[in-house]
């Protein structure tokens, strides 16, 4: 299994926090919750997931989450860590579940950010949507769309310019169709909703309510169905909340962990 980068920020003995990111498969997603979690004392790793950013290599074309989360064990066996806590995010979360369920003795805790425990016809259609726009107007434009699927309309405008700059970066570093079509793939087949109940690590699950790619209702359905499980909800910041709110997402964040020490 080939290596994938990763990095570490914080100290070097302290509790370790794995940070997965969505689609885009990237470590520097994550920049708006580092600092907090590094000023609390955490150790974070991050890394750009296999076939994107600085681990670029192909996948095959039946690649899985459980692929997924095979990287994760080996990264944390390089990292020198028995256990982490984990936080994932969309695609992410499906990662941290599957390992729940398989390797819950990697896990201290998880952490869900807009992620769901099967498919559903709204997701599906967006998905569609976006390879249709990769397919027949190429990369450019599948990731012009991008931010309209992961901000609120009103966050993106004010925030403009860096939105620009976060679309030019995307395509710059596009992974090609290849790569997206597998890790789409993978994710669209996720379907482990007839075993949360087995799931017993501590487990938070954070939605905000005007996510226009993955219904709330899927949030919902984690929390209910993972017992003991911490439900954070807000009602505005979209599929990448942790970004566009993130004050209250790592608030929420560092306060869950805090319960576990």
């Amino acid at each position: 299994m080939s290596t994938l980068y990763w990095e570490t920020h914080g100290p070097a003995d302290g509790e370790v926090v794995l940070m997965c990111s969505g689609l885009g498969g990237s470590a520097g997603y994550w920049a708006p919750q580092v600092p907090a979690l590094v000023e609390a004392g955490y150790r974070v790793v991050l890394y750009d997931q296999r076939g994107t950013g600085r681990s670029l290599q192909p996948l095959k074309a039946d690649y899985r989450i459980e692929d997924m989360a095979a990287d994760v064990l080996a990264l944390l066996e390089q990292a020198g860590a028995r256990q982490c806590h984990f936080v994932g995010h969309a695609l992410g979360g499906l990662v941290g579940l599957q390992l729940a369920l398989d390797a819950p003795a990697a896990l201290a805790s998880l952490a869900l950010i807009n992620a769901w425990a099967q498919p559903n016809p709204h997701s599906a259609r967006c998905f569609e949507a976006r390879l249709a726009l990769l397919d027949h107007a190429g990369p450019r434009a599948y990731v012009q769309a991008q931010p309209i699927f992961l901000y609120p309309a009103s966050w993106a405008a004010l925030h403009a310019e860096r939105v620009d700059q976060e679309v030019e970066h995307a395509l710059e570093h596009f992974p090609g169709a290849a790569t997206l079509r597998a890790r789409i793939g993978a994710l669209r087949r996720f379907d482990v909703s007839d075993r949360l109940a087995q799931v017993i690590t501590p487990t938070l699950v954070s939605v905000a309510l005007d996510d226009v790619l993955v219904p709330a209702t899927c949030s919902a359905q984690l929390a209910r169905a993972i017992a003991g499980s911490v439900y954070h909800a807000v009602p505005h910041g979209a599929h990448a909340h942790n970004i566009t709110d993130a004050p209250a997402f790592n608030r929420a964040l560092l306060s869950f962990l805090a319960r576990l020490r």
